[in-house]
């Protein structure tokens, strides 16, 4: 593609995450899967979570289902216990990833430790297509060491953990959706610029300081990005950090119930059938 014809992502929507309490009573700031949005396809949902009170964070979410989609853990600081009923089990630290597809049926836990009392860290919901809808469970677990960091000559820093950047790939693999997942840190005065695929969703969700995305954006805030091949963001005097992602749509119908993400209300249905019968879980 010639350089006249690169169309620069310009901002659809900018999204300012509400404060909620999910799982056992943890807080958290929720950007999509929000009353002002409800999902930007293919992705259903984005928390943080971010607090330096365990009372905030340790009752955790306890062991619970999830049907039709993944989720995509990604841990800065504090760590999060996982186990499920399938006998998987870990413990996520600061820049490791889980990238579960739950597939047809899973109940896991997590539940966050108590180290330095600190957590922070983000949960994605990517959807599945009806096709995939009922493949087998899978976990892609990633360790902070294996997931590349990219210095660039102006001191932006790009950790990638899925797709491509300068020729580096990131660590997760095999994923539906094609995703970008790039973790961004720009300090003052810088300018990033990064490919991306035209006809692709694509949102930043701003966590640290600010900057300019087309328009000036400050954290935290979530930006929806229109439709082109490039996204840029540059700093002034403050730096800024903020997740990047990108994934094809799938463009199917939607029914969402809690955990379970499906096509149709039927499935649901049958969904909520096998939890009553025990069947859920093979």
């Amino acid at each position: 593609m010639s350089e006249d014809r690169v169309e620069v992502r310009r901002i659809d929507r900018i999204v300012t995450p509400q404060q909620v309490t999910d799982g056992a009573g943890v807080r958290l700031r929720r950007s999509i899967a929000s009353s002002a949005l409800d999902h930007v396809d293919p992705f259903l949902l984005l928390d943080e979570f971010r607090s330096d009170d365990p009372n905030e964070h340790i009752p955790g979410f306890p062991m619970h289902p999830h049907r039709g989609i993944e989720t995509v853990t990604y841990i800065l600081a504090g760590e999060v216990r996982h186990r499920d009923t399938l006998g998987n089990s870990g413990t996520l630290g600061p820049g490791d990833v889980q990238w579960m597809t739950a597939g047809r049926a899973i109940m896991h836990e997590e539940m966050p430790g108590r180290r330095d009392g600190h957590l922070q860290g983000f949960q994605l919901w990517v959807n599945l297509p009806a096709k995939d809808k009922m493949m087998s469970p899978r976990y892609q677990d990633i360790t902070a060491d294996s997931i590349s960091e990219i210095q660039r000559e102006d001191g932006v820093t790009i950790r990638v953990i899925t797709g491509v950047v300068d020729g580096v790939r990131g660590p997760v693999t095999g994923i539906i959706a094609d995703p970008i997942y790039l973790d961004v840190s720009m300090p003052p005065h810088a300018h990033f610029r990064q490919t991306v695929e035209r006809g692709h969703a694509v949102f930043a969700y701003v966590f640290e300081g600010q900057g300019s995305m087309d328009q000036d954006v400050v954290a935290p805030q979530l930006i929806v990005f229109s439709d082109g091949d490039v996204v840029t963001a540059q700093t002034g005097e403050s730096a800024m950090r903020f997740l990047l992602v990108s994934g094809a749509p799938i463009g199917e119908p939607i029914a969402r119930y809690g955990p379970f993400v499906m096509n149709t209300w039927e499935e649901i249905q049958e969904t909520l059938r096998e939890l009553r019968d025990g069947t859920f879980v093979h």
